[in-house]
């Protein structure tokens, strides 16, 4: 396998991102579009990673009793038809990698964003306007992160904060939900039209780097700082939005 620095990449962002709850799907998107890997590869191995790293996440929350699944379910019932969905549309290369770019730009702005935590009194029961809203928003993201390859946790999560629609926890856990099974979806729809080579061998080492490194940041003892690791996430991330345009953007031009 070249380029074996990915494995220790890999390894740490899970490492990071599974002592806060998260997958880390955007930042293994980051570090791999700065190698020129397949764009159809490049997907894959972000969301299989991403359920690697997440699924204990959500069977923790679950067990916690921190899912809200009445106010869940709004976000998910179109955000994994839409995911699989953005995942077949038929993109080209560059297209995909100008999308991906202004994406990782635009979640850089989200994530840097501080929002206050929202009390209990902020927090309302779901109206009928509000299924409607959160149905819309879960399946623009949905879609949007069918097409580039993530789970949409570090779209939703930032949007959810900033509108108050729950405590931090309860935003947590909605957000790898929606990684999960979104991830799902998005490889549900990118296994229809896989290419006839692919490098199975590193998509089978990057996973079992983020394996190792999810379970280990799962049990550490001392969590990292949500806020440090968002605001770090913006850098790592604008940076490489930046990078994948500046290389893919002047072709349309």
């Amino acid at each position: 396998m070249q380029h074996w620095e990915l494995l220790l990449f890999f390894g740490i962002i899970a490492f990071i991102y599974a002592s806060v709850g998260f997958g880390g799907g955007s930042s293994y998107l980051a570090v791999l579009a700065l190698y020129a890997l397949p764009f159809k590869e490049l997907r894959l191995i972000a969301l299989i990673c991403n359920i690697i790293v997440v699924t204990g996440g959500v069977y923790i929350y679950i067990k916690n009793h921190q899912v809200r699944w009445k106010k869940i379910l709004p976000l998910v019932v179109l955000s994994v038809p839409m995911a699989y969905l953005g995942a077949i549309v038929r993109i080209s290369q560059d297209v995909f990698f100008v999308i991906l770019g202004c994406s990782l730009v635009i979640a850089a702005v989200l994530l840097w964003i501080k929002s206050s935590p929202a009390s209990i009194a902020d927090i309302k029961e779901p109206q009928k306007s509000s299924f409607i809203k959160n149905g819309a928003l879960g399946g623009a993201i949905g879609f949007l992160s069918g097409m580039v390859g993530i789970g949409g946790g570090i779209f939703l999560s930032p949007v959810l904060n900033l509108m108050k629609w729950d405590t931090p926890q309860k935003v947590a856990a909605t957000a790898s939900l929606f990684i999960l099974v979104n991830s799902v979806a998005g490889i549900a729809g990118q296994l229809t039209k896989l290419p006839g080579e692919m490098n199975y061998y590193r998509i089978v080492l990057l996973c079992l780097a983020v394996f190792i490194g999810g379970q280990a940041g799962s049990r550490m003892a001392i969590k990292f700082n949500p806020l440090v690791i968002r605001r770090l996430t913006a850098l790592l991330v604008l940076g490489a939005g930046v990078e994948v345009l500046f290389k893919h953007l002047p072709l349309f031009f």
